[in-house]
């Protein structure tokens, strides 16, 4: 069984900076893809960042790259979203995600079977 622990939310003023972390465990590979995703009130959830835990690949969505940094701890098995020049419109809950194989690093939702809690970000104007 996969399971997140995912931490690091909170409300900050526009133009600040949050630091999300999952850790994960339960795969028996090194070869997954992490990703984060956000969901807004209303609105369907959208991936934010993967990477690929065999190669190293990162994604970033078009939203919010330049801005969020996406790096991991192998060490520690966490992974942690860095997320500066934060804005409004990036008010969600965030999500960590994980599915096998690294390859299947991507934005799309439908992909990633396992799932963490999620953490409210709430940025203020």
């Amino acid at each position: 069984e996969v399971q997140f622990v995912e931490s690091g939310g909170g409300l900050v003023q526009a133009g600040g900076s949050l630091r999300l972390s999952c850790k994960v465990s339960g795969f028996g590979t090194d070869d997954y893809a992490i990703g984060w995703f956000r969901q807004a009130p209303g609105k369907e959830r959208e991936g934010v960042a993967c990477i690929n835990r065999a190669d190293g690949y990162k994604y970033y969505g078009d939203s919010v790259n330049g801005r969020f940094t996406f790096t991991s701890d192998n060490a520690k098995h966490t992974v942690y979203l860095q997320m500066d020049s934060l804005k409004p419109e990036d008010t969600a809950v965030y999500y960590c995600a994980a599915e096998i194989p690294g390859d299947l690093c991507s934005d799309h939702v439908g992909l990633f079977r396992s799932w963490g809690q999620g953490t409210q970000v709430t940025v203020s104007s």
